[in-house]
């Protein structure tokens, strides 16, 4: 036999009664329908602040990513015509902060010879930590986004749980070799030195 149904005058609206449940019952049901939403809104607002989603293409031929401040994008695109050195690095990678004096260096002695670019991946503190430690703040600087944690390029790029990772194209925009591990200033020396012919 199917529950009787109670018509609210006025409003249309039926409600089943269902036998054996008290009124009492019925508002319990709907506290803790109610309690689930709000954590299910609670995490995906947490999910989106963190950084680990945002709109980009996280492709290693053509990425476009979301600029670390500010609204503007950071896009392979737009670094034609000259080489370019991606690194990656987050605010708790001890071996970004042994590379990244180096990397500041010799950015600095090559400005106009060579596109340095950051790329804060896999982060879980403050993502300008490390450009403003190590004064890189000139560079391009982009939040990865998607992938496992916000490392949708680094994990393209093959990084997996590595870190700090360096992505070097050439002056058209292509993909020529990936370090999967720290740079010591020499070694980013003779890799520039290698790789586009450049000495410092």
């Amino acid at each position: 036999m199917p529950a009787p149904t109670l018509v609210v005058e006025g409003l249309g609206v039926e409600q089943r009664k269902e036998p054996g449940v008290t009124g009492r019952q019925r508002l319990m049901r709907l506290a803790a329908l109610a309690a689930g939403l709000a954590a299910l809104v609670a995490v995906t607002v947490a999910v989106s602040s963190n950084g680990s989603s945002g709109t980009g293409i996280t492709k290693p031929e053509r990425f476009d990513l979301p600029a670390i401040s500010g609204g503007g994008r950071v896009r392979l695109v737009d670094f034609r015509g000259k080489p370019t050195v991606v690194n990656f690095f987050a605010s708790w990678c001890t071996a970004c902060d042994d590379e990244l004096p180096g990397f500041a260096r010799l950015s600095t002695a090559l400005r106009g010879k060579v596109n340095f670019v950051g790329v804060d991946s896999l982060e879980t503190g403050d993502r300008l930590f490390m450009p403003r430690r190590h004064h890189i703040t000139w560079w391009p600087l982009a939040r990865d986004v998607g992938g496992a944690q916000g490392s949708g390029l680094h994990d393209a790029l093959g990084g997996g749980s590595a870190m700090p990772l360096t992505a070097f194209y050439d002056a058209q925009g292509r993909l020529v070799e990936v370090n999967r591990a720290a740079l010591p200033e020499d070694a980013l020396r003779a890799k520039l030195r290698a790789l586009y012919d450049l000495t410092v």
